[in-house]
């Protein structure tokens, strides 16, 4: 049976509280033209959550940045099944968050391949004997 590929309420991530502790005690890494913070825990608990932001400083429209949150938010959604499997079998928490900081609307495949680089790495980051 094939994975549905969903990015459901409960995997967004929304709480203040929770983005104010990854911007905290959180690490970070670059891969242009993004920049990754999460916070990886291992717990009994095998949870997933994404967020995504785009500055109004290099976007002033409206309609701009929240056309680069889609393409980032779907490309992410097409990919993420990999990094699930692995929480689920490491019983973990990933808390996630992709700001976008290039100065151009980029191309979709563009997003695509640069998000696949930044799940391998998470990825790596998360199972490091692979």
């Amino acid at each position: 049976m094939t994975e549905k590929l969903t990015l459901g309420k409960n995997e967004r991530l929304k709480s203040r509280k929770l983005i104010e502790q990854l911007f905290s005690e959180g690490n970070k890494f670059g891969i242009a033209p993004f920049r990754i913070f999460y916070l990886y825990k291992e717990e009994k608990k095998m949870l997933l959550q994404f967020g995504v932001g785009v500055s109004s400083r290099n976007f002033k429209k409206s309609v701009d940045r929240n056309r680069i949150k889609r393409m980032i938010r779907e490309s992410y959604r097409l990919q993420k099944s990999t990094l699930q499997n692995i929480l689920r079998e490491k019983n973990s928490e990933l808390n996630l968050f992709v700001i976008y900081t290039g100065k151009e609307i980029p191309v979709y495949a563009e997003v695509h391949n640069k998000m696949k680089k930044v799940l391998d790495k998470l990825y790596s980051i998360i199972n490091p004997s692979v």
